[in-house]
């Protein structure tokens, strides 16, 4: 699977985590493609929510991934920054995800990808499938218009995303980079 290339800071620490042997800058970051949570070495001073490149080549304000982190390891600042960085993510790639609503498809005879966005039951499904047939959606405004009672899409696939990043134990993964399996047996 491709890496990240691109994450948004959720919290900086200028000495490292306390509990850590050596003292240097940590920052805690969640990358824009596959909401990875990882911990990085910064060569600069970072802002919380910031966009920041990680990817392979020459890197301005990172020297290196350290590691991918679990939601259970991040900082009580990183919990409280991370729903605003998923809706950045979400709001900038906005086309990607009114994909998945224009063609998400069945998990299997009785369930569809959509039912497990938090919120959504079968009475929206089906206005969902019976709308985007007749017209594919041209943005979330587009989508609660034409869906009666239909919540705040952009809210949706954020508690979606909270719910895989909190629980490493998921059965499917709609937007999350899912652990390896060495790392699920460890939790």
């Amino acid at each position: 699977m491709p890496n990240e290339e691109y994450a948004i800071v959720l919290d900086y620490l200028p000495t490292g985590k306390s509990s850590s042997f050596k003292s240097e800058p940590i920052a805690e970051v969640i990358g824009t493609e596959y909401f990875t949570l990882l911990e990085v070495i910064p060569s600069a001073s970072l802002k919380a929510l910031e966009k920041v490149y990680i990817g392979k080549d020459k890197r301005e304000q990172i020297q290196f991934i350290k590691r991918r982190v679990f939601f259970d390891e991040l900082t009580n600042n990183s919990i409280s920054e991370i729903e605003k960085a998923i809706e950045i993510i979400v709001k900038e790639n906005s086309q990607k995800y009114l994909d998945f609503f224009n063609k998400s498809g069945s998990l299997s005879l009785r369930m569809h990808q959509l039912e497990l966005l938090p919120g959504l039951g079968k009475k929206h499904l089906f206005e969902i499938l019976k709308q985007r047939e007749a017209k594919p959606f041209e943005s979330f405004k587009d989508i609660t218009e034409r869906i009666h009672l239909m919540p705040d899409p952009v809210r949706l696939i954020i508690k979606r995303v909270m719910l895989e990043l909190e629980d490493s134990k998921q059965k499917y993964y709609l937007f999350v980079r899912a652990p390896s399996r060495e790392e699920k047996s460890f939790r």
